[in-house]
């Protein structure tokens, strides 16, 4: 069984170790951008289609370059 001194120093310890934190930050970060891209692609493709249509529009001009219009 561990002595409160013993337990002390660890839960110091513990409590100090910085190790695994940048990782977290960083995939927080990530996990919020994605949400952020999904929520505006969401509301580029619904009613009207401007990000659909736009991507329609690359993808006929990059296999027929002649039907693209400037």
């Amino acid at each position: 069984m561990l002595r409160l001194s013993q337990w002390q120093s660890q839960l110091r310890h513990f409590m100090q170790d910085e190790e695994g934190a940048q990782i977290i930050e960083y995939a927080l970060i990530i996990a919020v951008v994605s949400l952020a891209l999904i929520v505006a692609l969401k509301a580029l493709t619904d009613s009207g289609g401007g990000f659909s249509t736009w991507m329609t529009k690359v993808s006929t001009c990059l296999s027929t370059p002649a039907s693209c219009v400037q």
